[in-house]
């Protein structure tokens, strides 16, 4: 066995030999050639870094770019903020021109000083076969605060309808009321049914001094200082109708001196 090994191995050894005398064993020294050209040199090493740097170069550039559109699409919402303004000026004026077209009933009702006050609401309950059935009423005072004031009554199932129904009505009709100096020009006492309220004008700094549906109907029409007393019923839809019937009597000093044929004297500085 151990011949027989070494008659296989001769071949072999020389197949080496005869292809090294052949001289094919130049494809060997090719394929270390491509090897030594595939190592880097140190020129190609030296350009490798610069290659690199071409791409931090550009970087800055992207992100440049990128903020300027940033700034370009923050500066479009900008630059439509006048044209929206625009807009609501002109929404504002045709507001403005349908009010002052408007009739004097639809003007009270978006008053900017407008002043509402919920002065009595009653429950009324009708038996029937199923149980009760229950509706209620409102009396409600409105006003702008500047010489102008009126009440009104609604009646309807649920509570705040019957609200909405004499808030509209107390809009509807409103009365003038004369205002001196952030009170009344004299005293005076209204009546209306079982109601009776008396009125004096106060000193400045007095306040109101009233309460009930009488405070409600004053302070609505824009009065800061008076004196009040209710001196009859006290049903509140009485003491409303009265205090409103209280102030329609009002009349200023101009008024009184133009009916009697007079002039004011003119006041002189001092």
């Amino acid at each position: 066995m151990s011949e027989e090994t070494k008659d296989d191995n001769a071949p072999a050894e020389e197949v080496t030999e005869e292809v090294s005398a052949s001289g094919e064993a130049a494809p060997a020294e090719e394929a270390s050639a491509p090897a030594e050209e595939s190592a880097p040199t140190p020129e190609v090493a030296e350009e490798a870094p610069a290659a690199k740097e071409v791409p931090a170069e550009e970087a800055p550039v992207a992100k440049e770019e990128v903020s300027e559109e940033a700034a370009s699409a923050e500066a479009a919402p900008v630059e439509g903020a006048p044209v929206e303004a625009e807009k609501s000026e002109k929404l504002k004026r045709a507001e403005e021109i349908l009010r002052s077209n408007a009739p004097a009933s639809q003007r009270g009702e978006d008053l900017e000083n407008a002043f509402e006050k919920v002065v009595h609401i009653n429950r009324c309950s009708k038996v029937v076969k199923g149980g009760r059935r229950f509706s209620f009423s409102a009396l409600v005072v409105s006003g702008d605060r500047e010489g102008r004031v009126g009440f009104g009554f609604g009646k309807a199932q649920e509570v705040s309808e019957c609200i909405k129904k004499s808030s509209e009505a107390s809009r509807k009709d409103m009365v003038k009321v004369n205002i001196t100096e952030n009170t009344i020009p004299h005293p005076v006492i209204g009546e209306h049914g079982g109601g009776r309220v008396m009125l004096r004008p106060a000193s400045p700094g007095t306040g109101l001094i009233a309460g009930g549906g009488v405070r409600a109907v004053v302070e609505a029409a824009g009065i800061k200082d008076v004196l009040a007393k209710s001196m009859g019923s006290n049903n509140q839809a009485n003491v409303v109708k009265a205090t409103i019937n209280a102030l329609e009597q009002l009349r200023t000093k101009e008024e009184i001196y133009t009916l009697r044929g007079k002039k004011l004297a003119e006041k002189k500085a001092l």
